[in-house]
């Protein structure tokens, strides 16, 4: 009896340890942890090369737009419209340097038949400041159109220009020719010839030259 009550004593209780389950539990945290962020990595892979597809698919679908156009347009038509125009760009040149010859013949035909028809005398005069075409062509008799077309090279006048001028006759005074008698000699009134050699006053002194003017317009 003795010899079994100190081995009792001797025995101490076993202690029960919660460690094992704790590491546990972190390993499965882990693993899930790993698991979780593993997952979203793919996914973000995933995205990424969705968005590479999407806009290679985006350049590729813009050039087939812009290239349709392109194809569509024939190619035979635009030399053929740009080179019609050339061509009647060169015809109209080519009537209008034709034109520019034979014009010019015909004005210098024209003063001389306009000439030839008024008949009379030639004779050239200075222009003065403020004179025009239709008074000049008063003064002498003419018509505007008769004067410039003896004088086609000159468009407007100015001062000191040279006109050619068509008189019936220039007459040279002589002992007793007052202008009375040289309007009565040719056959033009006195108001006219006092007009064209621009006398105010029925007076003509010895040796001055008289222009006489057409009766009428010409």
């Amino acid at each position: 009896m003795e010899d079994e009550s100190p081995k009792k004593r001797n025995i101490r209780p076993t202690e029960k340890s919660n460690l094992p389950i704790i590491t546990l539990f972190v390993l499965v945290l882990l693993v899930l942890a790993m698991l979780y962020v593993g997952y979203e990595y793919v996914s973000d892979d995933s995205t990424n090369s969705e968005e590479l597809t999407s806009t290679v698919k985006d350049t590729t679908e813009d050039k087939t737009v812009t290239e349709e156009p392109v194809a569509e347009e024939p190619e035979s038509e635009d030399p053929v419209i740009k080179a019609k125009p050339k061509a009647t760009e060169e015809k109209d040149k080519e009537k209008t340097k034709e034109k520019e010859k034979k014009e010019e013949p015909k004005k210098t035909e024209d003063a001389k038949v306009v000439a030839s028809r008024i008949g009379g005398r030639e004779i050239i005069r200075t222009v003065k400041g403020g004179e025009t075409f239709s008074s000049v062509a008063s003064r002498y008799n003419l018509t505007t159109e008769t004067l410039k077309a003896l004088n086609p090279s000159i468009t407007e006048l100015k001062s000191g220009d040279k006109l050619k001028i068509r008189v019936k006759a220039v007459h040279t005074v002589g002992p007793g020719d007052i202008l009375k008698v040289v309007s009565g000699k040719y056959d033009v009134s006195k108001e006219a010839i006092m007009k064209a050699n621009g006398k105010t006053k029925d007076l003509a002194s010895r040796g001055e030259e008289l222009v006489i003017p057409f009766p009428t317009k010409r």
